[in-house]
């Protein structure tokens, strides 16, 4: 499995490294039969996160028709306030000197990121996943209108309101799309890919590792409908 991590201007790194390190550590222990590498809709070029000014390379443009997983972090910045919304820009005004997520996540749609994520998402040979905001970014580009899939807490109404049907879970297994909650989430969305793709000794090895227990259950639309507590 070859994994694509996208960085976009004011990603958050946490969504992009720990997938990073989890599935570059499950292609040691394959071995082999992970590779990763961060990539951009750009091409090779340094990737500012919204975080502290830190940045990142991108080695490569996103590839979507190379088999494997493609995988959206989500953006770091001010939370934004109630009603905010995606085009308008409130860094620009006065007393608001940090750009706010949603703005950041907006402008991900003027770029070609969209296009992109379009052709990996019709691609059968690709999983297409998603960490924190990242789900919001396939959202707002029209791509996860009927499909189940999760996001930041604050963020699961902008999500429903997309059209998607937005579940409250920790991991949310929808097929070919795989999404991950909060921040901290992509620790679990990896694992279970590892698992899922790989194998669940690989990637308990991993977890052994980094002495961490994934959390939660993942969340599948099999099984009854549960009843109202």
């Amino acid at each position: 499995m070859h994994a694509q991590i996208v960085l976009f201007d004011g990603f958050d790194p946490l969504d992009a490294v720990a997938p990073f390190e989890v599935l570059s550590a499950g292609g040691t222990a394959s071995p082999g039969a992970v590779t990763v590498e961060l990539v951009s809709a750009e091409g090779p070029r340094e990737v500012v996160s919204g975080t502290g000014g830190l940045a990142l390379r991108a080695t490569a443009a996103l590839d979507p028709g190379r088999a494997g997983l493609v995988l959206v972090p989500g953006a770091a910045g001010r939370i934004g306030e109630p009603g905010e919304t995606p085009d308008h820009d409130a860094g620009d005004e006065p007393g608001q000197p940090d750009d706010s997520i949603p703005v950041l996540l907006g402008r991900t749609l003027a770029t070609e990121l969209p296009v992109l994520l379009k052709a990996a998402m019709d691609n059968p040979e690709v999983t297409v996943s998603a960490v924190c905001g990242g789900s919001l970014v396939l959202a707002m580009a029209g791509l996860l209108e009927g499909r189940h899939a999760t996001t930041h807490h604050l963020g699961l109404d902008l999500l429903d309101a997309t059209g998607v049907h937005a579940v409250p879970a920790r991991v949310v297994d929808d097929g070919d799309l795989v999404t991950g909650a909060g921040v901290t989430s992509g620790l679990d969305l990896s694992l279970y890919l590892l698992e899922r793709e790989v194998g669940p000794r690989i990637a308990h090895a991993v977890e052994e590792l980094f002495a961490y227990e994934r959390r939660g259950t993942v969340w599948r639309n099999v099984g009854p409908e549960p009843a109202r507590f």
